[in-house]
């Protein structure tokens, strides 16, 4: 066997699929509530421009996961304190862009030390450590399927009682607040609603890639469309197929879950872009003027003497 058919059968080995299928039928209900969960979360990223942010609570909720494996006690219960603790803290502190990211900036290396911390720690099995940073969804049993299951309906409920004051409060801030929207309430409630979908989306992609499940399926479905009802549904649909897609290729495989997902979460990203960029093209060229023939100009516009000249049209000097 060469070097590549080895390396391709460590990446796709689908022998005994039909077999191993069976044993992740927990996985693909809890991916396609977590994709749910972070293509509507995701929009509200985009719109609020909170990457950053999202990578910066994963990192303290990889430090409660962490300490979860440490003590023996339930990681997404840990994973879960850890995201809100940080989305509280940042939506409390941060309500300017600048503030946001100076707390996030303060907050990342904190939550990676003391991850890193407790990982050292602890003396168990090493693919458990692993799985907290790549992800290791493939492995969910019964119990974590009920956590993730139960948040991801908690979160749900959230968005969908906020949605139309966060969506005017994403859009215009000054003007919802001068209607009377509790924006700055609004922000730190959507911060512990992300904060929330970050931990379940921790548990997919692990705490170092999450940003491809959270960001990348609604910066992708924007590219395609502005559609207030459309946007979100692209954004679901992207996510689940990155989820469900990874799940499915990782399966037969003994590379973690992440790789696959964050790979077809890009090659969507780079679709909607493409699809985005041929759209903006024939935009444009349906709102160029036309080209008008020489002989259909009258000859007082060519002359200037002002006799044809349209109104709102300054005569030649």
């Amino acid at each position: 066997m060469t070097l590549a058919d080895a390396i391709w059968h460590q990446l796709f080995d689908f022998d005994n699929y039909g077999e191993l299928l069976v044993l992740v039928r927990n996985s693909l209900i809890a991916g396609a509530a977590l994709g749910l969960v972070g293509g509507l979360a995701g929009v509200f990223v985009i719109m609020r421009d909170l990457p950053f942010a999202v990578h910066g609570i994963s990192e303290l909720s990889f430090a409660g996961a962490s300490a979860a494996l440490l003590l023996g006690t339930n990681i997404v219960v840990g994973s879960i304190t850890g995201s809100i603790v940080a989305a509280a803290t940042i939506g409390v502190l941060g309500t300017r862009a600048r503030d946001r990211n100076s707390a996030i900036g303060i907050l990342m290396p904190f939550g990676l030390g003391l991850g890193v911390l407790f990982l050292a720690l602890y003396k168990g099995r090493a693919a458990n450590k692993f799985g907290l940073l790549t992800g290791q969804i493939v492995a969910v049993d019964t119990p974590q399927t009920t956590w993730l299951l139960g948040t991801s309906a908690v979160v749900l409920v959230a968005l969908a009682v906020m949605w139309r004051p966060l969506v005017f409060a994403s859009t215009d801030p000054d003007v919802a607040e001068a209607r009377g929207v509790p924006v700055r309430t609004l922000s730190v409630a959507f911060m512990i609603v992300l904060g929330l979908a970050v931990a379940l989306s921790v548990q997919v992609v692990g705490a170092l890639l999450v940003l491809s499940l959270v960001v990348t399926p609604a910066a992708a479905a924007a590219r395609v469309t502005a559609s207030p009802v459309l946007l979100p549904v692209l954004s679901v649909v992207f996510a689940v197929v990155s989820i469900e897609g990874g799940i499915l290729l990782a399966l037969g495989s003994s590379i973690p879950i992440s790789p696959y997902v964050t790979t077809i979460s890009f090659a969507l990203y780079l679709a909607g872009r493409c699809v985005g960029t041929y759209r903006t093209r024939r935009g444009g060229d349906r709102r160029r003027a036309p080209d008008v023939p020489r002989e259909a100009i009258s000859p007082g516009l060519l002359e200037g003497d002002g006799k044809d000249t349209a109104p709102g049209l300054s005569r030649t000097p």
